[in-house]
């Protein structure tokens, strides 16, 4: 959001009072990196609305070890939730700390009952700093089938710990019947839908392969704007999934600098109002 073009992109939805629901990855600080003026109004007006969502991004809830890292990335969290209401917390499925490597895309674990006690421990600690409901983000990538047909599964079990929510992004379940051939349908029954109680869209890109294995892999990569199908598999979750209470539009910052691209993000904005108005006026 603390960029000069998803200002441009969004400037008018929030002028003409369209936007509901703020999601805000607030460990977006950890790095150094400051809220310019405008970010941090946004912030506060949702915030006074008890509108504001927390979504945290470098957790890694599943590493197998509890880091210092981690522990002051909690911290964080916890002051930052005393700062700002918000009404939840959610973070990814997976993990992107091991060993030397603190930061990166999620990766898919090992799902055992050790990979279990340790996310639901650490899901504990989530809870306990934020002070407010958690829940975890379906993953996009997954090292084989059985990945596939487990993680929902396997997330119910780790949400169940905490009395939290699964966070249902319709891109990465797109990522997944692409790059594993599984339909729509099947693969979203396989999640505990009725604790969805968001939604993510979003836009994304393929990676060629250099060795010619596949034609190409799907990836979530925030920089583009929503496909058709993804679309199409946010109107069936809104469907199937009877206690939806938020729907967020993703994009990564500077990703839209040219006027086109901003168009483009908020025709996607308004193919959502469409959808949500067929869903349920």
């Amino acid at each position: 959001m603390p960029s000069e073009d998803f200002q441009q992109a969004t400037l008018e939805l929030f002028e003409q009072d369209r936007v509901g629901v703020v999601e805000w990855s607030f460990d977006f600080a950890l790095n150094g990196a400051e809220i310019d003026v405008w970010s941090g109004q946004i912030l506060e007006r949702f915030s006074d609305k008890n509108a504001l969502l927390g979504h945290g991004v470098n957790l890694s809830p599943l590493s197998a070890r509890f880091s210092e890292r981690q522990e002051k990335w909690l911290a964080h969290a916890r002051s930052e939730f005393e700062l700002r209401k918000y009404v939840h917390a959610s973070e990814h499925f997976g993990f992107s700390e091991a060993g030397p490597i603190a930061h990166g895309a999620p990766l898919a674990v090992p799902m055992t009952p050790e990979s279990l006690r340790r996310g639901q421990e650490m899901l504990k600690r989530y809870a306990d700093a934020v002070q407010c409901p958690v829940g975890l983000e379906n993953l996009a990538f997954a090292f084989c089938m059985e990945d596939v047909k487990r993680q929902g599964e396997f997330i119910d079990q780790l949400i169940s710990s905490v009395d939290g929510f699964l966070l249902l992004d319709a891109h990465n379940i797109y990522c997944q019947v692409e790059n594993f051939g599984v339909s729509e349908r099947e693969l979203l029954v396989s999640y505990p839908l009725s604790k969805v109680r968001e939604i993510h869209l979003s836009g994304g890109s393929w990676s060629f392969s250099e060795t010619g294995a596949r034609l190409a892999v799907r990836r979530d990569t925030h920089d583009d704007v929503v496909p058709q199908e993804v679309f199409n598999i946010a109107t069936l979750a809104l469907k199937l999934c009877p206690n939806i209470q938020y729907v967020i539009l993703e994009r990564l910052a500077y990703t839209m600098m040219e006027p086109e691209q901003q168009q483009g993000f908020r025709e996607d904005f308004e193919t959502i109002e469409e959808i949500l108005e067929l869903c349920y006026v």
